[in-house]
């Protein structure tokens, strides 16, 4: 490891507050993690290429920006809000229905997407613009890859190694840390709610994944076959009895801890009664970045203070 991105991994443990010594190291009860921002890093993160950039992936859009690539962005979706400078809530470039005519006439080398709907691509290249392509990941390794790639895309590839860095360093603090808070306890279990119409995720996904890490169950697990986002009946939800309930849908649905409790028959379930209801940002829930760290941190705050 370089001299650099040793300070950058030391500044995270520290910022963590969990730097051992030794064998000795104790974490208290209840104790606060205190994350780091991955997606915020300072330093040099070199001056990359004159590539010019769209993007109309929210997650490649923060990448982008977190590895030192801003500059190179001439225009983003209008999902891309963040960070503030990417612009994205005064964009009319849309992601979903992409025009192409748009696009062309703002004369980018290359345009990011995470799916393509339609034929895109097709158009885009016959008008020799290049598309790059990270769909939803699945695993961390494969927000690190596409991290990786495209700080070769765009000549950042130092900065995406520190932003690479900086997330595997954060992310291992963090559930080492709650995995000593646990280490008697039994596994908790927890109901992620994507929408006001129950829809999950079971464990298998990318954020049941993160929530595992913690040692947590979904209680979306095994409810159906071969869908790992099933959504859920009313029945199912209580008499699961979750001892946590994390809200993903305070943006798009207005859902608060309040309009959870206030649910018919909601209100003597576990996670009520002790107020466990984690409201989220949604979009920092439904993304695979460099803002993953955030959510972790707000996770396992919530746990650690049970």
């Amino acid at each position: 490891m370089s001299k650099k991105k040793l300070l950058i991994a030391l500044g995270v443990l520290g910022s963590l507050g969990l730097v051992a010594c030794g064998d000795n190291k104790e974490v208290a009860p209840n104790a606060q993690i205190s994350g780091t921002s991955c997606s915020e890093l300072s330093g040099d993160m070199g001056s990359g290429n004159d590539l010019k950039i769209i993007s109309l992936s929210p997650t490649a859009t923060e990448m982008v920006y977190a590895i030192g690539a801003g500059e190179q962005v001439i225009g983003v979706d209008n999902m891309s809000n963040y960070p503030e400078a990417a612009g994205g809530a005064e964009s009319k470039l849309s992601g979903f229905e992409p025009n192409v005519e748009a696009i062309a006439g703002m004369e980018p080398d290359v345009v990011l997407i995470s799916y393509d709907p339609g034929d895109l691509e097709v158009q885009l290249e016959g008008l020799g613009i290049d598309t790059w392509t990270g769909y939803a990941a699945m695993t961390l390794d494969e927000s690190y890859t596409q991290l990786a790639e495209l700080g070769a895309l765009t000549g950042h590839e130092s900065g995406a190694a520190t932003v690479i860095e900086c997330m595997k360093t954060a992310i291992s603090a963090i559930t080492e840390t709650v995995q000593e808070m646990q280490a008697d306890d039994d596994a908790a279990s927890y109901y992620y709610e994507l929408d006001d119409t129950y829809y999950s995720v079971t464990s298998n996904t990318f954020v049941g994944q993160l929530m595992s890490s913690l040692g947590l169950v979904s209680i979306a697990d095994g409810v159906a076959e071969g869908n790992d986002y099933p959504q859920l009946n009313i029945e199912t939800i209580v008499s699961s009895d979750p001892d946590y309930i994390f809200l993903a849908d305070t943006i798009c649905c207005a859902q608060t801890a309040e309009t959870v409790a206030a649910r018919p028959g909601w209100s003597e379930m576990t996670a009520v009664v002790e107020n466990r209801i984690v409201e989220l940002d949604d979009d920092i829930a439904s993304r695979w970045g460099p803002r993953v760290v955030d959510l972790l941190t707000t996770v396992a705050n919530a746990i650690s203070s049970n």
